[in-house]
């Protein structure tokens, strides 16, 4: 009978309490308390030119951009995975191992990048034992370096005014990856490899084209080259 009854009512228990009936109470966000000179005025809603913030301070709080612009996110596959003879599928975190007396110890590390779709963009690295703290890292440095991207339109086969493309063909470099960025007219969307489609969506460019050199299957160092080229814009 004893055992009847426990087994009802673990069946009638709320998935939400834990095995003594007792609620688990979720953790809520801490409100945000600013503690750089910025990030006052700008919780304060003295200041809300991103671009002017961005141009004269150092931003060391990732709130403050959550504040000034609609930020969207997406992440760049720079691992693999497991596959014979290196056919492994490419994915978002890449895993590293260190070797200890106790065993493998496993680090994951994501790289993600951060926008406003129109003329922002900000990429950071983020590294720890687990997926969801290395996405956390590298969300909140993506944030804190985000940057003004220069749009225009430049294209010889385009007459418009509007900020669709770039308005210079501008070279970027990181390691032994070369990439150059060229003015593209409407329509012809992003002629580039896919991780590098990500940063330039959540830029707000639309279309151009690109020529690439060097070891561009290394994910990290193509994208970096990518950030310089649009950093170079202005």
């Amino acid at each position: 009978m004893a055992e009847e009854r426990r087994d009802r009512r673990r069946d009638n228990r709320n998935p939400r309490e834990s095995r003594y009936g007792r609620k688990r109470e979720e953790p809520e966000p801490k409100p945000w308390v600013p503690k750089t000179k910025i990030g006052k005025l700008v919780k304060e809603g003295k200041e809300k030119d991103i671009d002017k913030v961005i141009k004269e301070y150092k931003i060391l709080e990732p709130e403050i951009i959550d504040n000034l612009i609609e930020v969207k996110s997406d992440l760049l596959s720079i691992g693999q995975s497991k596959g014979k003879f290196g056919g492994g599928k490419r994915r978002v975190w890449r895993q590293t191992q260190r070797k200890t007396a106790e065993g493998n110890v496993p680090t994951f590390a994501c790289l993600s990048v951060v926008g406003d779709e129109n003329g922002h963009v900000g990429m950071g690295y983020g590294k720890a034992k687990e997926t969801p703290p290395a996405r956390e890292k590298s969300l909140r440095n993506a944030k804190l370096n985000v940057f003004a991207v220069k749009r225009g339109c430049a294209s010889f086969d385009c007459s418009c005014n509007e900020f669709h493309s770039i308005p210079m063909k501008v070279e970027g470099k990181c390691g032994s990856v070369r990439i150059i960025l060229i003015p593209a007219p409407q329509g012809t969307g992003l002629v580039i490899g896919d991780e590098c489609k990500k940063i330039l969506r959540l830029a707000g460019i639309k279309d151009i084209y690109s020529k690439r050199f060097g070891q561009s299957r290394t994910t990290i160092n193509y994208a970096k080259a990518c950030i310089d080229a649009l950093k170079k814009l202005k």
